[in-house]
């Protein structure tokens, strides 16, 4: 019996082809008060975070309100595509985070909630929303200017939200969609490369066991991966990646 060929994909994709991170949330204090990240939200991918240490909350905006969910350790809170998101610093918070469709998000799936004006201007959200190259002064002090921008569009979505209006959220909303719509074409190959193809994959070793042909077990083997840059300026916080395909390359979203 002769095993069919497996789809076409990422070469060692995480479980679920899954993109993986650790975040020690920013203590920087933004204008009203709190310490955290970057509010911002993602077009198509599901985010997880799992608390690892220390406790804080994630404060969400979607169609359903306004929300504060607490964190600590052992802890799990997870979003969909759409929800605004701030993760808030409340003492030594370190999460690992899930990202569904590997790559996608150091793809740009995720747009800052910078005021009306930036959004509208593609050339200045660019620009507000990159930051100089390593991990040194500059790029911290970019990456809290970038944060101080996302947390006042932020601010008055939330007021809205809170107060029954809905319209700037659902506005930001339609605004990340025209952000993105260039970049999707390269999304769905990463797509089919990553989440789609191990799905496939999956199906094919399904249908080779229901025919009795267990044989691509022949292919069975173990790998292992630690993180290649420590201390990165991630949206919610200081970031540690791994350089595996798909898995958290260095953010190229800018």
């Amino acid at each position: 019996m002769v095993s069919e060929p497996e789809p076409a994909g990422l070469p060692h994709p995480l479980p679920g082809a899954i993109g993986l991170s650790h975040l020690s949330a920013y203590d920087w204090e933004a204008a009203d008060g709190v310490c955290g990240g970057s509010p911002h939200l993602h077009l198509v991918c599901t985010e997880a975070y799992v608390v690892t240490g220390g406790r804080g909350a994630v404060q969400t905006l979607s169609p359903d309100g306004y929300r504060e969910i607490p964190l600590e350790a052992g802890s799990l809170a997870w979003f969909t595509p759409g929800t605004v998101h701030r993760m808030v610093q409340g003492g030594d918070l370190r999460i690992t985070v899930l990202m569904q469709n590997s790559g996608l998000p150091e793809a740009g799936d995720a747009v800052f909630t910078f005021p009306p004006e930036v959004l509208a201007d593609p050339d200045r959200y660019a620009a507000a929303a990159a930051l100089p190259p390593g991990t040194g002064p500059e790029t911290a002090a970019a990456a809290r200017r970038r944060r101080d921008l996302a947390v006042e569009g932020y601010l008055g979505l939330r007021e809205a939200l809170v107060a029954g209006d809905n319209g700037p959220y659902l506005e930001f909303q339609r605004a990340a969609a025209r952000i993105v719509r260039d970049k999707v074409p390269t999304w769905q190959a990463l797509w089919r490369e990553g989440a789609l193809a191990t799905a496939e994959r999956t199906g094919a070793q399904l249908d080779a066991l229901a025919a009795g042909d267990p044989a691509y077990l022949g292919g069975a083997t173990a790998h292992e991966a630690a993180p290649t840059r420590l201390g990165g300026f991630g949206m919610c916080g200081r970031r540690d990646e791994y350089t595996l395909p798909g898995t958290t390359l260095p953010y190229q979203g800018e």
